[in-house]
């Protein structure tokens, strides 16, 4: 057992070095100049030759490439993240002030969605082809297809026209103001949620109905078990299996899905950060929530991977 963790660890490591390679490429082979981000195209023309070397030295963006990549790696290490173009705040502090609200979304919609997916999985396992099968793969199929920030969208003029309701624009903390956190989390938390019920709703019907099938289950039943024990103590715990490794990778997904939505519900997380990074070319901010998403993603693999191997001793064998 400690060995695969250690191979998975090992594995993790060297994906997270692959990734901030790969980003911090793509973050300096991107058009444009960072001065005419910060400055503006009829500022940055304004600028002597000195003054805008003095400005990329500031920036340390006239360092030789591979002495930027090892400074920023440092900057990590060290918990700093540099600083964004436009605030005086540095990236580690917006990541602490907007990161709990980003951490509670994700958290709630894989709770939603397990709420929702398993009983409808269930449903859809246990009555093949009836009716409450046919509704519940159309709806499955039908929040697949529809993109969740169209979905908030929609809660949003829906709210506020009807029933003249906004959501608080400034952040809360849930500590300090439970109330006005929920309001600003429980509109993305719903709207990613139900998009990973869909998948879990889907992957856990098709597992549930292959194990069903095996020998272990018709034996149970010829043994004149209940039928709800045979489901919930031999046949669930097998087909939750494969829909753990998929909840894993939907937590990942949800950082990506959380840009859009908390744009368009307004929740000052890291989604909304990361679109108004974006927007404003600002490319540190871009450049470290980039890698704090795909370094989350990969942790949280490697959580599935172990908590898996718990689960099934089989896995720890591969």
């Amino acid at each position: 057992m400690y060995s695969y963790i250690a191979r998975r660890l090992a594995f993790g490591a060297l994906t997270v070095v692959g990734v901030s390679i790969t980003v911090f490429v793509i973050m300096r082979i991107l058009p444009g100049d960072p001065l005419v981000a910060i400055f503006g195209p009829e500022g940055f023309t304004k600028l002597t030759d000195k003054e805008r070397a003095g400005y990329m030295a500031q920036l340390g963006l006239n360092d030789p490439l591979w002495l930027q990549y090892l400074s920023w790696v440092k900057s990590i290490a060290q918990g700093e993240f540099g600083h964004s173009f436009f605030r005086s705040e540095s990236v580690a502090d917006m990541i602490l002030r907007r990161g709990p609200l980003t951490a509670e979304i994700a958290l709630l919609s894989v709770v939603l969605s397990w709420l929702v997916g398993i009983p409808v999985a269930i449903v859809s396992a246990l009555r093949p082809n009836s009716i409450a099968d046919s509704a519940a793969r159309f709806l499955s199929i039908l929040f697949l297809a529809v993109p969740g920030f169209w979905v908030g969208m929609l809660i949003v003029l829906a709210l506020l026209f009807w029933f003249g309701y906004r959501a608080p624009l400034a952040g809360a903390s849930l500590f300090s103001d439970p109330f006005a956190n929920l309001q600003l989390v429980v509109g993305p938390a719903i709207v990613l949620g139900l998009g990973q019920a869909a998948y879990i709703a889907r992957m856990g019907r098709s597992s549930l109905l292959e194990v069903i099938r095996e020998d272990y289950v018709r034996t149970a039943r010829a043994k004149g078990l209940n039928g709800r024990l045979v489901i919930s103590l031999h046949a669930l715990p097998n087909a939750l299996l494969p829909v753990i490794t998929l909840s894993g990778v939907l937590l990942g997904l949800v950082l990506a899905g959380s840009v859009p939505v908390e744009r368009a519900f307004g929740t000052p997380g890291l989604g909304f950060a990361m679109f108004t990074a974006v927007s404003e070319r600002d490319v540190f901010v871009m450049q470290n929530l980039v890698f704090l998403y795909a370094a989350v993603f990969v942790l949280l693999n490697i959580l599935v991977d172990v908590t898996i191997a718990v689960l099934d001793p089989r896995i720890r064998l591969q």
